[in-house]
C-alpha cells in the first residue's frame, strides 16, 4: 500500500472532526482549518470535507430523527452515531454522490476504525435505511417539534424567536439558517481603496459582490480570501458585513482615545484604528492569549500605533481608568452567539435558555462598569451577535432604568437599512444574508446643566 493510500480520506476526517465536536465542545471552524492545513486532501475532497461536516451539523436534529428508529434500543458509540449521520446525509442531501459509494466507504471506516461486530451493525442499518426509507417530518404532530426537527434548531429558540417576532418571520429566519454562509470580507480603507481591492482580488481569480449593507465590506463567491495577498498584507480582514455595521454606528470618530472593553480578537479593534486619523483605541479583554491576537492582529494590519492591547476584565475598568476618560466607549458583549447559527451550526445545540439568562447578567455587569468611563455627551455603544431579546433589548432596558444618566438614541449606519421606530438595530439572518446582530447606541447625558441636559 502506497503513502497516497494511507491517507485518510474526507469522510473518515468528518467522522473525527464531528465526533471531537460532540464529545469535547470543539469549534467546527477550528478543527476544519487544522485538518485542512495538516492533511493532503485534494480541492474536491477538502470541499466534500467541509460539506459534510457543516451538513450534519446543519441538519443534525433532523438525521437523528431519521436516524433513531433503526438503532433504538442500542446505545452506540459516538463515532459510530457520526458516521451513520454522515452517511444517512449523503445520501438524502448529496444526490451526485452514488449510493454505493456510500456504502462502501461507511462500511470501510467501520471496519478501520471498530471491530467486526461494529461493521455488520453499520451495514444492517444503511441497507435497511435504504430499504425501509425515512419518516415523513410532517408526520410530527406537535408543530414545535416539527418545526425544530425540519429546521434543526432547539425548541427553545424557536419560542424566543415566536414570542420575539411571530410565527411568519421565525420560518423565514430558520429557513435562512439553512443556506451555506458566504465568506465576507472588510477592507482596511486607510490602506487601499474599495474599488483598488476589488480590482486586486479579481485579478486573483476572487469573483466579488460588493456587500448592500455596509461601503466597505466585499462578498467572496470563491476561494478562500486567507489565500489573497490583500489578507497576507493587512489590508483585508475576514468579517462579517454585520459585524462591521458596529464600528459603522459609531462614525464619525473624534480623534481621541476610544475603549473597546471586550475587543477580542480584534476585528472591531481594527475599524475603529483603521477609521482613525490621529486618535487611538484601547482594546481590552479578559484572556492573555486573546490579547496576544489582538496585538497580532494590529501589527499585520499597521496599525500597532493606534491600538493598546490590554489583559483586563471589563467588569474591573473602572479600577484602571479615570472616570468620563473616553468619548466613545464600544461593549462588544460576550452572548450566546446565536445569530451565528448559520456559520457556526454548532452554537445552536450548546446553549440553552439559563445560558442566555446567565449571559444577561454579565452584560448588564460590564456596562454597568464601563458606564462610568464615558464622558458627559460621549457615546457606549452595546453589540451582540445574539437575535434574542433577552441579551439585546431587555439589556438596555434594564440598564436605563438604573441609569437615567443615558438615553438611547436611534442607531444608524451608512446605509439606512431600517425604516422601524425602534432604536436599536437588530439584523436577522434571513434579512441581508449576513448574520445576525444587535446594536444599541447610548448617550451620556449632561446632567447637572439643565441648559444642557440633552445628547443631541
Amino acid at each position: 500500500m502506497n503513502n497516497k493510500e494511507k491517507e485518510p480520506t474526507a469522510r473518515f476526517l468528518a467522522v473525527d472532526i464531528l465526533t471531537r465536536i460532540e464529545s469535547n465542545n470543539s469549534y467546527s471552524n477550528l478543527l476544519l482549518n487544522q485538518t485542512m492545513h495538516k492533511q493532503h486532501l485534494s480541492r474536491v475532497d477538502g470541499n466534500l470535507l467541509t460539506k459534510m461536516v457543516y451538513g450534519v451539523l446543519q441538519h443534525r436534529l433532523t438525521l437523528e430523527y431519521w436516524l433513531e428508529p433503526f438503532i433504538k434500543p442500542k446505545k452506540i458509540e459516538t463515532w459510530v452515531k457520526q458516521l451513520l449521520l454522515i452517511s444517512l446525509y449523503q445520501l438524502q442531501y448529496l444526490d451526485k454522490i452514488p449510493r454505493h459509494a456510500v456504502l462502501n466507504e461507511a462500511i470501510e471506516i467501520a471496519k478501520k476504525r471498530g471491530h467486526d461486530g461494529i461493521r455488520k451493525f453499520v451495514t444492517g442499518v444503511l441497507h435497511a435505511v435504504i430499504r425501509q426509507g425515512l419518516r415523513n417530518l410532517q408526520d410530527i404532530k406537535q408543530p414545535l417539534k416539527r418545526l425544530s426537527i425540519t429546521y434543526s434548531v432547539p425548541e427553545w429558540i424557536i419560542e424566543s424567536l415566536q414570542r420575539q417576532v411571530g410565527e411568519e418571520k421565525t420560518i423565514k429566519i430558520l429557513a435562512s439558517l439553512m443556506k451555506v454562509p458566504h465568506q465576507a470580507v472588510r477592507v482596511n480603507t486607510s490602506h487601499i481603496p474599495v474599488a483598488d481591492a476589488i480590482a486586486q482580488l479579481q485579478q486573483e481569480g476572487f469573483e466579488i459582490k460588493k456587500s448592500p449593507i455596509f461601503p466597505a465590506s466585499l462578498i467572496l463567491n470563491n476561494g478562500h480570501a486567507l489565500n489573497s495577498t490583500l489578507f497576507r498584507e493587512g489590508k483585508i480582514m475576514l468579517q462579517d458585513e454585520s459585524a462591521a455595521l458596529v464600528v459603522d454606528s459609531m462614525q464619525p470618530f473624534e480623534d481621541k482615545i476610544i475603549l473597546d472593553a471586550c475587543a477580542a480578537p480584534g476585528g472591531k479593534t481594527m475599524q475603529i484604528a483603521d477609521s482613525l486619523k490621529s486618535g487611538k483605541v484601547i482594546a481590552l479583554d479578559i484572556h492573555q492569549h486573546k490579547v496576544k491576537l489582538i496585538r497580532e492582529n494590529a501589527r499585520k494590519c499597521g496599525f500597532s500605533a493606534q491600538v493598546t492591547a490590554q489583559t483586563m476584565d471589563a467588569r474591573n475598568a473602572s479600577e484602571h481608568f479615570a472616570p468620563d476618560s473616553f468619548e466613545q466607549v464600544l461593549v462588544d458583549a460576550p452572548c450566546s452567539g446565536i445569530g451565528l447559527m448559520r456559520r457556526k451550526p454548532e452554537i445552536r445545540y450548546e446553549k440553552t435558555s439559563a445560558d442566555s439568562n446567565n449571559l444577561q447578567r454579565i452584560q448588564l455587569g460590564i456596562l454597568e462598569a464601563v458606564s462610568v468611563l464615558v464622558a458627559p455627551k460621549g457615546k457606549l455603544t452595546y453589540s451582540t451577535c445574539t437575535i434574542l431579546n433577552t441579551e439585546n433589548e431587555k439589556v438596555i432596558n434594564m440598564f436605563l432604568k438604573k441609569h437615567p444618566e443615558f438615553e438611547q438614541l436611534k442607531t444608524t449606519t451608512s446605509y439606512h437599512l431600517k425604516d422601524d421606530k425602534k432604536l436599536g438595530l437588530t439584523i436577522y439572518p434571513d434579512e441581508y444574508d449576513s448574520d445576525g446582530f444587535f446594536i444599541a447606541t447610548l448617550c451620556k447625558k449632561n446632567v447637572g446643566d439643565e441648559a444642557d441636559d440633552f445628547c443631541v
